[in-house]
């Protein structure tokens, strides 16, 4: 897998692509990335100023909150209901 490219350096490709003087394909060869990834950061660029639908790195970062208390949470549910489900096992007359 190749390495992860600093945001600096990211940052820097998609300003020259978003200035469109030159094909994607060229500065990405220039920049020597592929032309898929040159495509991906503009599209999460786009995201994240707002210009195109999708998940910016703050909702990324709160769903993935959310979903660890989630599973927190139904962790929880689980143990409290195994619990309820002992504990009046142990009420029943006949023991």
């Amino acid at each position: 897998m190749p390495r992860p490219h600093p945001k600096e350096f990211r940052d820097d490709v998609v300003a020259v692509a978003r200035r469109g003087e030159a094909p994607i394909a060229e500065i990405a060869r220039d920049f020597g990335i592929s032309e898929s990834c040159l495509r991906n950061w503009l599209a999460k660029a786009d995201a994240e100023d707002g210009h195109r639908p999708g998940a910016t790195l703050t909702d990324s970062a709160e769903l993935k909150e959310l979903r660890r208390r989630n599973r927190l949470l139904e962790q929880e549910n689980e143990v409290l209901r195994r619990a309820a489900a002992y504990l009046s096992q142990a009420n029943l007359p006949g023991k």
